[in-house]
């Protein structure tokens, strides 16, 4: 017996055509393959402004539903950008900057010396528990002890 038998079918509710299949109401005008018309015979590697259009802010390809274009010229899109990339002519990523607050999730994970403020001090302290560099006896690497001599430098024969 099959699984899905037309007995039940005219109880079925129909959607309309605009209708996706999750549900959802598509408004707006349907997108169109740019390539398709365009009747583009394939997508051109070396033509960057083109392939940022179909590539996000950080890098990444974007999908067919954000683009709208078609299924064979999405797979052209795809391997252009990956031939764009080994030619070093677009980026793998691009490097988004990190706001400086974090909120209440994470945290400082490089530790707690992040400067004078992380002590509570004014920072003097670190100037005043360190040895003076008078007091240190000299030592052959310090550049005040090397004895200069005076006079021309001649090479060794």
């Amino acid at each position: 017996m099959p699984r899905n038998p037309k007995v039940g079918k005219s109880s079925q509710v129909r959607r309309p055509k605009a209708m996706a299949a999750s549900g959802r109401l598509r408004r707006g005008r349907p997108k169109v393959c740019i390539f398709c018309s365009e009747h583009a015979t394939w997508v051109d590697y070396k033509d960057i402004s083109l392939l940022k259009r179909f590539t996000n802010d950080r890098g990444r390809i974007k999908s067919r539903g954000a683009t709208g274009t078609c299924s064979q010229h999405q797979r052209d899109v795809a391997t252009a950008v990956k031939t764009a990339r080994e030619l070093a002519l677009l980026p793998y990523a691009v490097r988004t900057v990190a706001s400086d607050s974090r909120g209440s999730r994470g945290g400082d994970r490089r530790g707690s010396n992040r400067g004078p403020s992380a002590e509570g001090g004014s920072g003097d302290e670190t100037a005043q528990s360190s040895p003076d560099v008078a007091d240190r006896p000299a030592g052959p690497d310090d550049a005040d002890s090397v004895e200069v001599a005076d006079g021309p430098i001649t090479a060794p024969a």
